[in-house]
């Protein structure tokens, strides 16, 4: 277990494994470093560095909700780097992981090596994002991993149909904690309120300049095709504005794709071979 401290006094948990190249791997709005526990033997032979955000899996809560914010947690990312002595490194975003890349893109352009975004954009579709903020910050109902895999499974099936029992077993292991009381969030609840209270504060601001700052770095995007976040009009936009983006689209896979299907490994390794 290995841990930092960042500039305003939060302990931070990481996880770096291996050696060679390194990746940093940024995970999705609630989930922590166990996002990419289907990817990482596709990887074995990289440095796989991955975090858990303030708030989020081992890392401190921050008494200050507000906090919770891409720009901050963007600031603590280049602290871990700082931390670990690395000038630059690759990036793999997934959702949340993937805008805090973008800005990474555009505050800190010279520490990026490359990027791969999983299933996420400049444009968020609305049904997408009302369909996470159903959840966020809700303590599960299922009381034990096998009826959460249960329960992921009967919500998730239209978008990722035929994934294995099996499979939901691992994810609810992935975003919940087992205790004698029942299953808990492996999150701050308070994440719920700081993205409330965020939205209300203003209109969203336009993402695009943070996707065209990516221009000049290797870049990949990865789509669920059955994704209600990342729409197909914005994959073909980002294209338009980022001719060497490399993409793919993976079937059968909704938000996010588990990125350990064949289509996603090998996006990624050619993503990474051209940085």
């Amino acid at each position: 277990m290995a841990f930092f401290t960042t500039s305003d006094e939060r302990r931070i948990y990481f996880e770096d494994i291996g050696s060679g190249t390194p990746v940093l791997c940024l995970a999705g709005l609630t989930r922590n470093c166990r996002d990419f526990l289907f990817l990482a033997p596709h990887l074995s032979d990289m440095r796989m560095i991955a975090m858990d955000y303030r708030g989020r899996g081992r890392s401190d809560y921050d008494p200050d909700y507000m906090n919770y914010n891409i720009p901050r947690e963007s600031q603590d990312v280049i602290e871990l780097l700082d931390h670990l002595g690395l000038d630059r490194v690759n990036v793999i975003g997934t959702s949340r992981g993937g805008l805090i890349a973008m800005v990474l893109a555009a505050s800190h352009p010279e520490r990026l090596l490359s990027v791969v975004l999983n299933d996420v954009g400049p444009v968020l579709e609305p049904s997408g994002i009302a369909k996470i903020m159903g959840y966020v910050g809700k303590q599960p109902v299922s009381k034990t991993y096998d009826l959460a895999a249960r329960a992921l499974q009967h919500v998730m099936e239209p978008q990722f149909p035929g994934v294995s029992l099996a499979r939901w077993q691992q994810q609810a292991e992935v975003q919940f904690n087992e205790t004698r009381d029942g299953l808990t969030l492996c999150y701050d609840p308070a994440l719920r309120t700081a993205l409330l209270e965020q939205a209300a504060a203003g209109p969203a601001p336009d993402l695009w300049p943070l996707f065209e700052a990516l221009r000049d770095i290797p870049t990949g995007l990865i789509r669920g095709k059955n994704s209600d976040v990342l729409g197909k009009d914005t994959l073909t936009e980002m294209h338009n504005r980022h001719p060497d983006l490399m993409s793919a689209e993976i079937p059968d896979r909704g938000h996010p794709p588990f990125l350990d299907e064949p289509q996603s490994i090998e996006l990624i390794r050619k993503v990474l071979v051209n940085a």
